[in-house]
């Protein structure tokens, strides 16, 4: 009797343990404010995979700063997918052969399914009466903005500014001044755009946080609508949200097919409108109308209007020794 409850609980084990492993699991490794995000539409795709092929499919997350998480997947992450906020993270994976070489016309739209842009949140009121660029230079001012050298978030920061006094018919002699003026009122830079939203709220450091307009919905949801004031610049840079397979994982896992359906899904219009139910501006025109309220007018810019690409812009500005280097002092 024994000897047959152990086998029936052996074969029991078994069978659940080949359950367990038919289950197929991805890992989407992804910038710091698109938790929420990815989490609803984690939860949609694994409900349509499961109704178009009939199995289960998990999701896990990771988030943190965008170029963090890039070579933390060049060292060995075994991400199946990523879902950065600036292409030269994925170009980065690229140029190291973790990604295809010719990633970006794997997908639609340069392999950028949305798009977003840099805005301001102050305090509730606005006390400091912020409407613009130039009002955060004034003395004074405390400007919270992520590291460039960690995050997409801090690296489209900082081109929105130089950007802004360009939009104006600036030089870039004008615009590096006008920078440099900003960082001198940025009492500390955050690590990623999670950090930095909490350095504002949670540390109550600064007047004005300067971040991706999805950020607006994040700090509505997890710390009470009413906290913050979002305020649209009269322009602002276009970011683009690159996906790329890991071509180095799939191979190893088996998940191309999976990885390939998850990244098709943020086409989708399902895909699309929970995008833009959290303020991430879809690609898609009938969905971006829906969403008009949403996504307020301002003049913008894209980073080749004034920086070539953002390849070049991370050469120029951002490698080591290069304008942000030369422009911000360390407190």
């Amino acid at each position: 009797m024994k000897h047959t409850l152990k086998l029936g609980l052996g074969a029991l084990a078994l069978s659940l343990a080949s359950i367990a492993s038919a289950q197929t699991s991805l890992l989407n490794v992804s910038y710091d404010v698109a938790r929420e995000f990815y989490k609803d539409f984690n939860v949609a795709f694994a409900a349509h995979y499961k109704k178009t092929t009939g199995k289960d499919i998990k999701v896990d997350q990771s988030h943190a700063g965008s170029s963090a998480q890039a070579r933390a997947v060049a060292d060995g992450l075994e991400a199946d997918v990523v879902t950065f906020n600036t292409t030269t993270d994925v170009q980065f994976l690229a140029d190291k052969g973790v990604v295809a070489a010719d990633w970006a016309q794997r997908f639609p739209n340069g392999a950028s399914p949305t798009t977003s842009t840099m805005l301001f949140l102050v305090r509730k009121g606005n006390p400091k009466g912020i409407k613009d660029w130039d009002d955060l230079i004034k003395p004074g001012v405390q400007v919270v903005v992520v590291n460039p050298k960690t995050g997409g978030n801090g690296r489209l920061a900082y081109l929105a500014a130089w950007g802004h006094v360009r939009a104006k018919g600036g030089t870039d002699e004008q615009a590096a001044e006008f920078v440099s003026k900003l960082y001198k009122n940025v009492p500390v830079l955050a690590r990623g755009g999670r950090d930095a939203t909490g350095v504002f709220l949670q540390r109550n450091i600064g007047d004005v946080l300067v971040t991706f307009e999805s950020e607006v919905v994040s700090v509505n949801n997890e710390f009470g609508a009413g906290k913050v004031d979002a305020v649209h610049p009269s322009a602002s840079i276009v970011a683009e949200n690159p996906v790329a397979i890991v071509e180095r994982t799939v191979k190893k896992k088996g998940t191309a097919e999976q990885a390939k359906a998850y990244l098709d899904f943020l086409y989708s219009v399902e895909g699309q409108e929970i995008a833009a139910k959290h303020n991430i501006r879809p690609r898609n025109e009938e969905v971006l109308k829906k969403y008009a309220q949403a996504f307020k007018p301002i003049k913008l810019f894209t980073v080749a209007e004034y920086f070539g690409s953002l390849s070049e812009a991370q050469k120029v500005h951002f490698n080591d020794g290069g304008k942000f280097d030369q422009l911000y002092t360390v407190k």
